[in-house]
């Protein structure tokens, strides 16, 4: 059989924001109420400047196939991460595609954090704060003005100069009030909704730094050691992840030196309907993601739909 190779440029063109944001709703719901098999990372430190991630195995009700994600992470450079996304055949576990893993994990994550915004943030909730000026700060914009209403951004990173640079890019882009920020405490102070999305290993939201009724969406803390919410935080405000093993292990929680009973709720069991989500204006609630194996699944079957019926696309036989 043949199998599918998609570069960037494919996973691009055959890739559809709002109807993946549709698709991840769906799948966070058939997650919480039919879990198939529990998310596995395996991270393997190479030397001082990177590792390698192996993410496995994406399985999810509905959809015949499964992935296996395999990773180089290099902080240093640019782009930190690089891949690829394995596309099997549930059945018969034939190699449907390969496909660049890069954007795939950068649109899919900005779509579950404006999935995780749209369920916990004010319905009236309009001016951001992105804390990291990152490839993924500006996918978490994107991604959330399919949800939201924004007027008002503020960027900080400990890089001024990156602040700056993404504060004017993204204006352009978006033709978004945008500006950057001299501290994270300028940045949160008015903000409806904050997200998070840096290589922190120290806690930088405190209590008392939020305005009430406000949401935040933290990404950075997604492996050991790692850690951007504090203690404190955690525990005056309402937390919410995707994953509760994962969190206590890797995430928000194991930053802050906590355990599984800060969690409120996974976002799958609030659109379920098993937990609740948001009780009133004034709440403070938080999601921690660290990225799970169904959300490479959805996204790649989402890409593979359409690669599939593209002749310009490469494919080889790997039996051949």
């Amino acid at each position: 059989m043949s199998t599918l190779l998609l570069a960037r440029s494919d996973v691009v063109r055959h890739m559809e924001a709002l109807t993946l944001l549709s698709e991840m709703r769906e799948a966070f719901r058939a997650d919480a109420e039919h879990r198939t098999a529990e998310p596995q990372r395996a991270r393997a430190p190479l030397h001082d400047k990177g590792s390698a991630l192996v993410v496995f195995p994406g399985t999810l009700p509905g959809i015949p196939a499964y992935t296996v994600k395999v990773h180089a992470k290099f902080p240093g450079r640019s782009p930190a991460i690089q891949g690829v996304v394995q596309l099997h055949d549930l059945e018969t576990g034939a190699l449907l595609a390969m496909m660049d893993s890069g954007h795939l994990t950068a649109l899919r994550t900005g779509v579950v954090g404006a999935l995780a915004a749209d369920v916990l943030a004010r319905q009236d909730a309009s001016r951001v704060a992105l804390i990291g000026a990152g490839a993924q700060a500006s996918m978490q914009l994107k991604s959330l003005r399919l949800v939201r209403s924004l007027n008002h951004v503020r960027v900080f990173d400990v890089d001024m100069a990156r602040a700056v640079e993404f504060s004017t890019r993204m204006y352009h882009a978006l033709n978004l009030p945008m500006r950057p920020a001299m501290s994270v405490e300028e940045a949160v102070e008015d903000a409806d909704i904050v997200i998070t999305a840096t290589p922190s290993r120290e806690p930088f939201l405190f209590p008392g730094m939020l305005r009430g009724g406000s949401h935040v969406t933290a990404l950075g803390a997604d492996e050991p050691g790692k850690a951007e919410l504090s203690a404190g935080l955690l525990r005056q405000s309402t937390f919410f992840c995707d994953h509760r093993a994962l969190n206590v292990a890797m995430g928000a929680p194991a930053g802050a030196g906590l355990g599984e009973d800060i969690i409120h709720a996974e976002l799958g069991e609030v659109l379920a309907g098993r937990k609740s989500g948001r009780t009133d204006a004034g709440q403070v609630t938080l999601f921690g993601a660290v990225g799970l194996p169904f959300q490479d699944l959805v996204a790649a079957w989402h890409v593979y739909q359409g690669a599939r019926h593209d002749d310009s696309v490469q494919r080889v036989d790997f039996g051949a």
